[in-house]
């Protein structure tokens, strides 16, 4: 009767029954791996989170007014590392922080019709070896990084390959070879999304070349001022005789790029602007991260967190997890996947959050996971630094945002600010800049309700966190009405089952759970923080929430 039993669960769970399994009971916890596919990943703008360091405000004569947050206002790696120690992140649940790119930005300003606007968002580079001033030192980026291990969280940066800062008076060009300054895109064919500049004034990065260069001019005499031109050189030589790439464009940033991960030892990267790049680049700069991260592992054995490899999210504009592993650009369907990223960017999740109730949206991401997509991962957001249309402008379902974005499968990416509210709609300013205020610290200090919002997200956060299934398990609803549902989730010797609860009664509540737990199984709900017994088969309890967290105790 229990074999029986036992099969008709696997059935149940779209597991195969061939697997020697129970019936979860009382046993001994095994240490929770962290699991790329379920991470409860954190995105901020290193210049809009926290000031850690008052006296690298200014640099370079950023002095001119600009429009309004269109300039550097404090931001940097030591304070994010306060926060990190502070235990911030981790009251959160997050494991994994995504940071704006910290390279040296270029030095002036540029009015792109917004008014002057200075590099602060880290996407304009002027030199990819050198950290910006702005934002801190190397040792700043070290302790950072350490302080984060330490607590079980890993750091992405953020790669841009695609292109230079764009020229001011004290920003030249870079050599033609280097860079073209038109056309601009215009999206319609392939070669017209990626041979051409983004936007005016944005000079691009000839990726397609094979050609040999030689140094741009300015890094140089920039090197040479600084007194590690003959460092750098070197470095160089032996990069390209150990890859016996050519000394071609793409090659020189790559090399730059996963200098980070050997020197450092971050975790991954999200790398910008995916698809206006030749796809073949990004399975080279795959294969140089994972060469990086493996000398970084052998070269640092006591400071190795797990077997996971080096991760990659991309940033393939307006690509949707219902096109699976396919793109089409211009006509052309690409799969950047394949030997490139664990990951993309789901543009789609904000559509299917404010279209689909919870089980519509849980049902269609767990298939579409666990089938077109089995074996990679889809990053989740409702809200962003360059989406004008997120999930909640006005913050006005900072419930609802945290328990769609954090219960899904796939990968969550919070943005700064969603879990406090933080407006996201900016009297004065234009563009993206409404998105972009500095993080609200005081109003999570004083306002009730803020923290009250906070409490949800930390909640929720920390449940992703401890529990694997919730993002990277299989999805199967229990009963409809009231709605709950169990997610699991097993690999090599571990296993994980969390059953959860959602717009439940408030107050007293009874949940089914007999076909997951043995009778007598001892269980406790997260949110309400109470232990549950199961008896016949249901759990009975009562609390002030319409939520219900439960785990095995």
């Amino acid at each position: 009767m229990r074999n029986f039993f036992w099969c008709f669960l696997c059935s149940f769970v779209l597991l195969s029954c061939k697997e020697e399994n129970k019936l979860m009971t009382m046993k001994e916890k095994k240490e929770v791996p962290f699991v790329w596919e379920a991470a409860n990943l954190y995105f901020l703008l290193t210049d809009r989170f926290n000031n850690g360091d008052t006296s690298n405000d200014v640099n370079f004569n950023r002095t001119k007014e600009t429009g309004k947050l269109r300039g550097f206002e404090g931001g940097d790696l030591k304070g994010i590392t306060q926060k990190i120690e502070d235990g911030y992140f981790s009251d959160l649940g997050v494991n994994a922080i995504w940071m704006s790119p910290i390279v040296e930005q270029i030095h002036g300003g540029t009015d792109e019709g917004t008014g002057i606007t200075y590099g602060f968002h880290g996407y304009w580079t002027k030199d990819w070896t050198a950290i910006d001033p702005n934002f801190g030192t190397k040792d700043d980026l070290k302790a950072l990084v350490a302080a984060a291990h330490k607590r079980g969280i890993r750091i992405l940066l953020d790669a841009v390959i695609n292109h230079t800062g764009p020229v001011t008076p004290v920003d030249p060009v870079w050599p033609d070879e280097w860079v073209r300054t038109d056309p601009t895109c215009d999206y319609t064919s392939y070669d017209s999304t990626i041979s051409c500049t983004l936007v005016k004034n944005l000079p691009d990065i000839k990726t397609e070349s094979d050609e040999a260069v030689d140094l741009p001019p300015q890094l140089v005499e920039k090197w040479k001022s600084e007194g590690r031109y003959e460092q750098e050189v070197a470095e160089l030589d032996a990069f390209f005789e150990r890859t016996g790439y050519p000394r071609a464009p793409r090659f020189y940033i790559i090399k730059w790029l996963t200098d980070y991960i050997t020197e450092f030892g971050i975790d991954g990267y999200r790398v910008d602007t995916v698809k206006h790049v030749e796809e073949t680049v990004w399975s080279e700069f795959r294969t140089e991260c994972d060469f990086a991260f493996n000398e970084w592992k052998t070269n640092n054995p006591e400071a190795v967190l797990d077997d996971n490899e080096f991760y990659l999210v991309g940033e393939v504009y307006g690509y949707g997890i219902s096109s699976g592993t396919a793109y089409d650009l211009g006509g052309t369907s690409i799969n950047y996947f394949e030997k490139a990223f664990n990951s993309l960017i789901n543009f789609e999740f904000k559509y299917d959050a404010a279209q689909l109730n919870y089980e519509g949206l849980f049902t269609k991401y767990t298939n579409k996971l666990n089938g077109p997509l089995k074996d990679f991962g889809v990053l989740n957001y409702l809200s962003s630094h360059d989406d004008g249309e997120p999930f909640d402008p006005k913050r006005e379902k900072p419930f609802e945002t945290a328990t769609k974005l954090l219960l899904a499968p796939g990968t969550s990416q919070t943005y700064y600010g969603d879990e406090s509210a933080r407006s996201l709609v900016i009297e004065g300013t234009v563009g993206d800049a409404t998105l972009r205020s500095f993080m609200n610290w005081d109003q999570m200090a004083s306002d009730e309700n803020t923290r009250s919002i906070l409490n949800h997200w930390q909640k929720l956060g920390k449940f992703r966190k401890y529990h694997p299934a919730v993002g990277a398990g299989v999805h199967q609803m229990i009963t409809e009405s009231p709605y709950v549902f169990y997610r699991s989730y097993k690999k090599d010797d571990y296993d994980d089952l969390v059953i959860i609860g959602l717009d439940l009664p408030i107050g007293s509540k009874i949940l089914n759970v007999g076909r997951l737990f043995e009778e007598g199984t001892s269980l406790y709900d997260a949110y309400s923080d109470q232990d549950v017994i199961v008896e016949n088969g249901v759990v009975q309890m009562d609390s002030e929430f319409d939520i219900v967290l439960l785990e095995l105790k």
